[in-house]
């Protein structure tokens, strides 16, 4: 099939073309996957549980004409208008009326009489639910509004997304990972943290990962056995069962973070969608660089892993899009899983503008902004202050804003910090850096 994404997505998840979906941006699912679930300590602020949240305007470039996206707030009307002048289709948006920036868009549509009214209305019209990630929390607003998942349930869902699902598929198909355990009881805890000390006191360092862990939250890096047998306590502490979902693996050097993608259908199928340099900064995902710079042969070796993984989680009921975080050594070597992400991904939202908007033959960077700030800015003020470096027509060159709800999640707390995401898109790579460049110093400015 030639189609673009979106209809390929709609093949593979509903059988036909012309089903209309209902988008959901749910990020960070994790948290309601991680719910009962051990932990590490972590630090997260309010403000940045409302940037998460508010990232569910990304859900807005996945939908076509004849689908719908729930939001959690009307985006900006000048940056619709930005957007349609592009020539994107959008599908049509319902916005939830009880918004809570500390709630998911599922929350809050859960929380709106009128809203779940009209979703089962769309339930009606033969519409299906498309969630970033499958939760309970998604089940029930499927429950509620009759609305069919075009998803397996959220306990395959969970279970396919845990990172000790993922050593130990890497492991069933032999493919190259960092030594490491995957522990699901204590006592398989006990033994893996055993066998890292022994890493540790030869000076390597390991890594403690939570089975639901994301955006860099719920990882700890060690290098000191103290340390180790310090978290090993804490997991421990006040468990009263003897179930445990953590990873602990050695820390190896990368010369690049790699993240591919793609899309298993309801039949079995799989089809290999891209693969992208993943810019990372303290295990935190940052963007992404297109296309990716490989290695000989390493798009090949992807290309037969993606295949591997996508049977094995056929087998195992999964059906959706899949999005696979990898890195290259600095010998060149692959490392073809680090986690498998059964769900949506940041990568995701970016196929389509990269379909329609940007030329085989140029480069493009998606990352975003800081943008320091003491009130809510319009996004016709970010048009104005980007005069000459916002992407004005499909194979331009320049910046093209991938979600704006971002920018202002913190508004209401005084002065804040918001995000703007975007897509850069340019000729050469030199040109690439000379635009984001100055996209950086014209938003630091005040």
């Amino acid at each position: 099939m030639d189609d673009d994404f979106v209809t390929r997505l709609k093949v593979a998840l509903t059988g036909a073309t012309d089903t209309s979906l209902v988008y959901l941006g749910n990020f960070e699912v994790e948290r309601d996957w991680a719910t009962g679930e051990r932990s590490l300590p972590r630090v997260s602020t309010a403000v940045s549980e409302a940037v998460v949240n508010h990232m569910d305007e990304f859900a807005l470039l996945l939908g076509g004409a004849d689908d719908h996206v729930v939001l959690k707030t009307a985006p900006d009307p000048d940056y619709l208008a930005y957007l349609k002048g592009l020539g994107l289709e959008l599908p049509t948006v319902h916005v939830a009326s009880r918004t809570d920036a500390q709630r998911s868009v599922t929350e809050d549509a859960l929380a709106d009489p009128d809203l779940l009214t009209a979703l089962s209305e769309l339930a009606g019209q033969g519409c299906r639910l498309v969630a970033h990630g499958v939760s309970t929390v998604e089940e029930r607003l499927a429950g509620e509004t009759g609305l069919p998942l075009a998803a397996p349930d959220s306990s395959t869902c969970k279970s396919v997304n845990s990172k000790v699902y993922s050593r130990a598929v890497t492991d069933l198909l032999g493919l190259r990972q960092p030594v490491g355990w995957g522990c699901a009881t204590a006592e398989e805890l006990a033994a893996a943290v055993s066998e890292a000390r022994t890493l540790v006191a030869a000076g390597r360092r390991i890594g403690i990962k939570e089975a639901f862990g994301v955006s860099g939250k719920g990882i700890a890096v060690i290098d000191d056995e103290r340390r180790l047998d310090r978290l090993h306590r804490m997991i421990l502490r006040g468990a009263e069962d003897d179930r445990i979902s953590f990873v602990i693996e050695e820390w190896v050097t990368k010369a690049a973070d790699l993240n591919y993608q793609f899309t298993v259908s309801k039949d079995g199928s799989v089809r290999f969608d891209f693969v992208k340099e993943a810019i990372t900064d303290r295990n935190v995902h940052k963007g992404h660089r297109m296309p990716a710079v490989l290695p000989a042969g390493t798009l090949a070796e992807i290309r037969e892993v993606a295949e591997l993984l996508g049977g094995r989680l056929a087998a195992d009921g999964y059906f959706g899009v899949v999005g696979v975080d990898a890195f290259v050594d600095p010998d060149g070597g692959l490392y073809p899983v680090v986690e498998i992400n059964a769900r949506h991904n940041m990568s995701t939202y970016q196929v389509p503008l990269q379909e329609k908007l940007v030329d085989p033959t140029q480069v493009a960077l998606a990352r975003y902004y800081p943008v320091s700030l003491n009130r809510p800015l319009p996004f016709g003020e970010v048009s104005r202050m980007l005069d000459g470096l916002m992407l004005a027509r499909p194979g331009g060159t320049g910046l093209v804003v991938n979600n704006f709800a971002t920018v202002n999640a913190g508004a209401g707390s005084g002065s804040f910090v918001g995000r703007l995401y975007g897509v850069v898109v340019a000729d050469t790579t030199d040109q690439l850096a000379a635009i984001d460049d100055r996209i950086t110093e014209r938003l630091g400015k005040d």
